[in-house]
Parts: structure tokens; sequence; C-alpha cells
């Protein structure tokens, strides 16, 4: 009975996307943490555009409510996890690739930033795009991944494959 509730046909392809997802964003940090050494470089001017430069995020997406505290560091570590279990849950009822591989980037990038709060006791933030005058917040692989998985879950919820298994009519 458990394993209905946390495995479905597409499981293994959400949860093979979660973990290559969170090893890339693990695996960029440390080589910008420690092998380019973005903090000592301060900002590193890429494109006109672009810029590398460290920031510690010690709250969610955009730097809201940072938490500066050990409670609200671990609270936002259970959010990620209990977030993650409930994605995984919905990964083993959902009905198209895309809907896993989306779900699986989701899990992937909050892993990812859990990881850090842990190691780090926030998030190490490296990209930023910039221009006319407007300054994109500062993000990391996770981040990324995260935004493409919601993205992808709105155009499944809009334009996918699960809307014809249900109707035979659109077959």
């Amino acid at each position: 009975m458990l394993r209905h509730w946390l495995w479905g046909p597409n499981s293994p392809l959400g949860l093979a996307v979660a973990s290559a997802t969170a090893l890339i964003d693990q695996a960029n940090k440390l080589y910008m943490l420690h092998v380019y050494d973005i903090g000592a470089k301060g900002t590193v001017t890429v494109t006109p555009f672009f810029d590398m430069v460290l920031a510690w995020n010690k709250g969610i997406s955009y730097g809201l409510l940072p938490q500066d505290s050990t409670l609200g560091r671990v609270a936002l570590i259970a959010f990620a996890i209990v977030a993650s279990l409930a994605l995984i849950v919905w990964l083993a009822r959902v009905t198209t690739p895309l809907a896993a591989v989306a779900i699986g980037l989701i899990v992937g990038g909050a892993i990812g930033n859990a990881i850090d709060r842990i190691a780090y006791g926030a998030v190490a933030d490296f990209y930023a795009f910039h221009a006319f005058g407007f300054q994109w917040y500062i993000f990391n692989i996770a981040d990324v991944a995260i935004v493409a998985g919601v993205i992808g879950l709105l155009y499944d919820s809009f334009f996918g494959g699960h809307k014809k298994a249900g109707n035979p009519s659109k077959m």
C-alpha cells in the first residue's frame, strides 16, 4: 500500500531528474566556492548584462523571509523536505513524462538549496542578469531548475497529455 503512495510509472524518471539536478547544482556550487573562489573575486563581469558574484541568501526566493536564527533556518530546511516528499507523492500519480521531469527539477532544486542551508547556513547564489538599470535577483542552478519545473508543470497542466487520457473523445 505504501509503495502505491510513493511509486508510480513515472517515478523513476522524476527521481533520476531530481538526483541529477541536485548533483549538478551541488557540483557547480562546490566549483564556484572552492575552485573558482568567487568569494575572493568579487563581481566578475561576463557580459554587459551578466555578472557572477557570491551572494548568501538566508531567505527564500528573491531573499524573501530572511531567516537569521537557527530556528528559521531549520524551518526552511524542514519546509524543503516536506515539500519534496509531497512532490514525490504527486510524482507517483503523474501521467506524463513532462510532469515527471518538471517535478524532478523542482525536487532536485529544493534538495540542492536545502543542502546549502545545512552545510553553510544559507543558499549560495552566483548568477546575476541586469539590463537598462534593472537588476534581476541573483540565482543558482537549483533556482533555475525550480523555475523550469514550475513552467513545465504549467505547460503540462494547460497543454499536456493528461487531458487526453481521461477523455476518450480527445484520443
